[in-house]
């Protein structure tokens, strides 16, 4: 019997409540959103028909709170609430609480959640099942000496994982036992914070792995199919980076098995919606059940591209009680897509999250083969909150070098402003010859770190010379529009006899420089034509250019601030205000700051205390992830600035550390 939903609260925030949002829409759903005290203004909030705020700033006091949840659906009209993914997806207890108030959730029983919820619970009844799995220790001894055990009889290294978690959150790989405890404690922590629940469990750490997925979708009558598989081996911080569809290399015969062993599982555990189940698959082609993921996932649209199918409107027709549309022998596999998370996060920094505003933030156009899935626009706050993905990326093509090469164009549209992101990183993945060549493993990024994350060095002549040129073009016409020869039609300064000239000081980066501006390049827009001469050599080649060859950089000002383009990453570029120079370093503090803002979880030294070089000093939650600071060198603790349970804002002192 069909359940009417007319109207639909996502109880999420972000990219993924705009997608589910826009396909509601699409089936004419009123839609509701929900949102904290600081997500007021966000975009998800704006793009609703109905928003409702829950109060509040970490999740834990507003995107959790079940009963806030329950009153605004019922407040809003709705019928249906759907979860989106983290926060509350695969939580038991709110799938409960819904079916209690009398409203539909869309996503599968408490009971499917409750059994593939725990990793722990998952890894026995698959191994009831017969799917193989990784050896691991999933009991219910959560002391250390159980863990120390386990990872001595499992062999070094060993992965530490959240029973209840994922994203990568709560996880954490030991490579040898004096490291255990440490490890132990801080992703006990990790998955407390994240999850509300801080037991793990402890598996082996395979070595050059693939991570395969498999989507399965499932409706009320007893049908389940699988709509065939997700390469997601790129990765930094055991969180997903990059992901394709279908995996490359997969034979068919392959593609099967995982798919039926996948089917086998939902089915088992009597599962209804979107769900992915994830297997780590070895260079043999032999795979091993990691997790199953009993709700929709990031990486959902790539499934879309290759099959033609919307996974949100499935998942609201499951929910009213229809059947599925189609049967396994008609699922399609059209040529191939891929997707890049583009994430507020500073690569050179560990790939630490990033907060502040976004000042400037141009999306590619969407179109045949390209898409574009956000949850921000220019002007908006990324707060130290919530995850700090800010858009997802997808191109599809005929093949797989077809979608690459249009990912990586759609890359080069992007520009984000006023906030570090992965940007530049993304383009350097998809541009490396061993992802052009198909070969990965969850090792990737650190295999290719050298080519990826190549060390930041001095910016060059050239660079410098092209940033005044556009900075001063960019700046207040002159006093005569009418007349291109007069002196007061020009940007820069005037002299008699002579070509005109400027002399700026600049600042980007931290380095500051004065420049002298002769003109010799030209601003079309928000393009900077320059000779390939200059192009050239800022790209650390010797060789010059043909005569009369342009090359087109992008160059965008946004008040006070050009951003230039320079080896596919965009610089801030700011002149030099000697007083307000004079006036920030006086008001600098010595000692050891925080990377970006947060709360302070755990002060681990006291002042006049003794440090050796890589003690954890303090340690910082940001975004659900704990970030240690360290000793940089032996010495002693001079002075601490900083307590547990307060937030901190990026760049405050945290400790001073005198050497020894």
């Amino acid at each position: 019997m069909s359940q009417p939903i007319d109207t639909l609260l996502v109880a999420n925030r972000g990219e993924i409540a705009c997608r589910v949002m826009r396909t509601a829409k699409a089936l004419g759903l009123t839609t509701v959103a929900v949102h904290s005290a600081v997500d007021a203004q966000a975009r998800h909030a704006r793009e609703a028909d109905i928003r409702v705020d829950l109060g509040g700033a970490r999740p834990a006091d507003s995107y959790l709170q079940i009963d806030k949840l329950i009153a605004a659906a019922r407040a809003s009209g709705a019928q249906a609430i759907h979860p989106g993914y983290g926060f509350l997806s695969e939580n038991a207890v709110f799938a409960r609480a819904c079916e209690a108030a009398g409203l539909i959730f869309l996503g599968p029983p408490a009971s499917a959640i409750e059994a593939m919820g725990s990793k722990s619970a998952a890894k026995a009844l698959m191994e009831k099942a017969g799917v193989p799995l990784v050896p691991g220790y999933h009991g219910e001894a959560q002391d250390y000496e159980t863990f120390r055990t386990a990872a001595e009889v499992i062999g070094y290294p060993v992965l530490l994982k959240a029973a209840a978690g994922g994203g990568g959150k709560g996880m954490k790989v030991v490579e040898q036992e004096s490291e255990l405890a440490e490890a132990l404690a801080s992703a006990q922590r990790e998955a407390k914070s994240a999850f509300g629940d801080a037991r793990m469990l402890v598996e082996k750490y395979v070595l050059k792995p693939r991570h395969v997925e498999i989507q399965v979708f499932a409706d009320k009558h007893g049908n389940c199919l699988y709509l065939n598989e997700r390469d997601c081996s790129i990765q930094r911080r055991h969180q997903k980076v990059v992901e394709e569809a279908p995996a490359p290399g997969l034979s068919p015969v392959l593609r099967r098995a995982m798919g039926e062993a996948a089917v086998k599982a939902a089915k088992a555990i009597g599962y209804v919606g979107a769900g992915t189940v994830e297997f780590l698959l070895d260079s043999r082609g032999e795979f091993f059940f990691m997790e199953m993921n009993t709700r929709l996932q990031v990486e959902h649209p790539v499934t879309e591209a290759i099959t033609g199918l919307d996974l949100v409107a499935w998942q609201i027709r499951v929910a009213r009680g229809e059947p599925l549309p189609i049967g396994q022998e008609q699922v399609p596999l059209n040529g191939h897509a891929i997707e890049v998370r583009l994430y507020a996060e500073d690569p050179e920094r560990d790939f630490l999250p990033a907060t502040g505003n976004l000042d400037l933030y141009r999306e590619p156009v969407a179109g045949p083969g390209r898409r574009v899935d956000s949850g921000v626009a220019e002007g908006d706050t990324v707060s130290p909150f919530y995850d700090p993905m800010l858009a997802k990326l997808i191109a599809w093509g005929e093949s797989r070098e077809e979608a690459r090469q249009r990912l990586l164009a759609m890359l080069a549209e992007t520009a984000v402003g006023g906030i570090r992101t992965n940007l530049a990183f993304l383009r350097r993945v998809l541009a490396h010859p061993a992802f052009a060549r198909a070969e990965l493993d969850t090792g990737f990024i650190p295999r290719h770190q050298t080519q990826l994350l190549p060390l930041s060095g001095e910016l060059p002549d050239a660079f410098w010379r092209l940033a005044g040129e556009a900075f001063v073009q960019s700046g207040k016409p002159g006093l005569r529009s009418d007349d291109p020869q007069s002196p007061w039609s020009s940007r820069m300064a005037w002299r008699a006899g002579l070509p005109p000239q400027t002399m700026l000081e600049l600042a980007c980066e931290g380095t500051t420089r004065k420049v002298r501006i002769g003109g010799s390049a030209r601003l079309e827009g928000q393009w900077l034509s320059c000779p390939g001469e200059i192009a050239r050599q800022g790209a650390g080649m010797s060789e010059s250019a043909p005569t009369g060859v342009q090359r087109r950089l992008r160059a965008i000002r946004q008040g006070e601030t050009l951003y230039l383009e320079w080896q596919g990453e965009l610089h801030a570029v700011t002149r030099v205000d000697p007083i307000a120079e004079a006036a920030a370093s006086h008001a600098q503090h010595g000692g050891l700051s925080a990377p970006m803002s947060g709360s302070i979880v755990r002060v681990l030294v006291e002042a006049g205390q003794r440090v050796e070089a890589g003690t954890a000093l303090v340690v910082l939650e940001a975004m659900k992830m704990e970030h240690s600071i360290r000793a940089p060198q032996a010495g002693v603790v001079k002075g601490l600035y900083c307590s547990e349970g307060e937030m901190v804002s990026e760049g405050a002192a945290l400790v001073e550390l005198e050497e020894a």
